[in-house]
C-alpha cells in the first residue's frame, strides 16, 4: 500500500483544518486531495447560492450562480487556475454587493485557499515521476461526483465556462458600478 502512495490518502484530523485554510503539497496524493477539497467547497457554495436565491424567488439567478460555482469547482478539481481565480473574484464582488458577514468571510477565505492550492497543484513537479496522480476512484457516489464527473465534464465545458464567467463578471460589475453611481448621486 505504501508503495502505491495509498496509505496516507486520508489526512489526520488536525491536518484537515490546516489543509483547508493553508494547503501545502508534499506528495501526489495531496495534490489529488486538494483538488477534491476545492471541488467540494465550490459545490457547497454553488448549492447554498442556488437555495438562497431560489427561496428569494430568483430561481434563474440561482441557477446561474449554481452553474458558475459548480463548474468552477469542476475546473478547480482539474487544476484550472482560471476557474479558481474567477470563483474568488466573483465571490469578492458578491460580498461587495450584498455586504460582508462572518459566514461569507469564512467562505471567501476557503475560496482563497482553493486558489492557492490550485496554483501550487498546477505547477507541482510536473516533470517528475512523483507527479503521477493516484488513480481516480468510481466506487461510491462521492467518488463518482468528485473524481469521475470533473474529468469527464471539464474538457467539454471549459470554453463555455470561460465565456459564461466573463459575461457574469461583466454583468455583476455593471450592477456594482450602478449601485456606486446611485449612492454617489444620493449624497448632498
Amino acid at each position: 500500500m505504501e508503495t502505491l502512495g495509498l496509505s496516507n490518502s486520508t489526512p489526520r484530523a488536525d491536518k484537515r483544518l490546516k489543509n483547508l485554510f493553508w494547503p501545502s503539497i508534499q506528495s501526489q496524493t495531496e495534490v489529488d486531495y486538494l483538488g477534491t477539497q476545492g471541488y467540494w467547497v465550490c459545490a457547497a457554495v454553488a448549492t447554498i447560492g442556488l437555495f438562497t436565491l431560489a427561496f428569494n424567488d430568483q430561481p434563474i439567478a440561482g441557477l446561474a450562480v449554481f452553474l458558475l460555482y459548480f463548474l468552477g469547482g469542476v475546473g478547480v478539481r482539474e487544476r484550472s487556475r482560471y476557474a479558481a481565480a474567477i470563483v474568488v473574484v466573483l465571490y469578492a464582488v458578491e460580498i461587495m454587493l450584498s455586504g460582508p458577514s462572518i459566514v461569507r468571510v469564512i467562505i471567501f477565505a476557503l475560496l482563497l485557499s482553493n486558489l492557492r492550492a490550485t496554483w501550487i497543484a498546477a505547477r507541482w513537479k510536473p516533470e517528475s515521476e512523483e507527479a503521477v496522480l493516484p488513480p481516480r476512484l468510481a466506487e461510491a457516489w462521492g467518488d463518482k461526483f468528485a473524481d469521475q464527473l470533473p474529468a469527464w465534464l471539464w474538457p467539454k465545458v471549459r470554453i463555455l465556462y470561460y465565456i459564461f464567467s466573463i459575461g457574469y463578471l461583466a454583468l455583476i460589475s455593471f450592477g456594482l458600478m450602478a449601485m456606486v453611481y446611485r449612492s454617489a448621486r444620493a449624497l448632498p
